[in-house]
């Protein structure tokens, strides 16, 4: 396989971010929320680069970037709103509030339906709106050590913008409770509620992403953007013959497709598909 220790031209303008560090080796790009010192926090700066990031990505060549990485720098891994960004939006009009509040919104959007498959790398605690984050990935690996806290509560607010997803990931009875109660859980708790899919020890974190994410990079690149596609179709739709007749539209157009057939073709002369030559 190719590896690139540098971005690929198309993505070149992409090391010019402030709030972020983005790197691609092996189809695997690495974007990192780059403000230890702030604990991660959103503002609209982090924001702005991170759909700008991860439109790119999406709209990247599989022969560049075929899985993505969302990983923080410091000890936490997103603390919620940054709190000069709060002071703010304080004195922010209802309209304001609605203009920035959709920013927020279009950004969880742009990765919760990236094409590519989304991993995040949890070394540390996540409060708020960095649940939300976690939430729109599509598989999240936590240290143990890390708390949660959708904390919104404690401000008068609640969790809106990230709800859909947040409640999508953990489900609506432990939504109930943690975004009522306000109360930190562990990363034990965040995998017990399907928050995250595993926790391990600090020193192994990157070990298991290394392991999920080559998994994820030698599977089918079109196989894996259709499947995703159908997770998203079929999770809210309800099991009846509309649903049953497109699902078996699904599988007879990704078998006719081009890496369908080389897929099933290379497992029967036991060789390897083209796209891991």
């Amino acid at each position: 396989m190719t590896i690139s220790h540098s971005l690929p031209t198309s993505l070149a303008h992409l090391e010019t971010l402030t709030t972020l560090k983005v790197t691609v080796e092996d189809y695997i790009a690495t974007v990192t929320l780059a403000r230890p010192d702030k604990r991660n926090a959103f503002n609209d700066k982090v924001i702005e680069e991170l759909n700008q990031v991860f439109t790119q990505l999406s709209n990247s060549d599989s022969n560049e970037v075929r899985v993505i990485v969302l990983a923080a720098e410091g000890k936490a891994f997103c603390a919620g709103a940054d709190l000069n960004w709060m002071r703010a939006m304080a004195d922010y009009s209802r309209e304001e509030n609605l203009a920035d509040a959709d920013k927020l919104a279009q950004m969880l959007s742009v990765i919760y339906s990236c094409p590519k498959p989304t991993v995040a790398a949890i070394q540390g605690d996540v409060y708020a709106g960095g649940i939300g984050l976690v939430s729109v990935c599509d598989i999240a690996i936590a240290v143990d050590s890390a708390n949660f806290c959708l904390s919104e509560v404690r401000l008068g607010l609640a969790p809106a913008t990230i709800s859909p997803y947040v409640i999508r990931a953990m489900g609506a009875r432990a939504a109930h409770r943690y975004f009522l109660t306000a109360a930190v859980f562990d990363a034990t708790e965040a995998q017990r509620v399907g928050l995250v899919h595993e926790t391990v020890a600090v020193t192994e974190l990157d070990e298991k992403i290394a392991s999920i994410v080559k998994k994820l990079r030698n599977n089918s690149p079109n196989a894996v953007k259709e499947c995703k596609k159908l997770l998203h179709y079929v999770a809210s739709e309800t099991i009846d013959d509309t649903l049953i007749a497109k699902t078996v539209e699904g599988i007879a157009d990704i078998r006719a497709s081009d890496e369908g057939k080389e897929g099933v073709q290379s497992f029967l002369q036991k060789r390897k598909p083209n796209w891991l030559s």
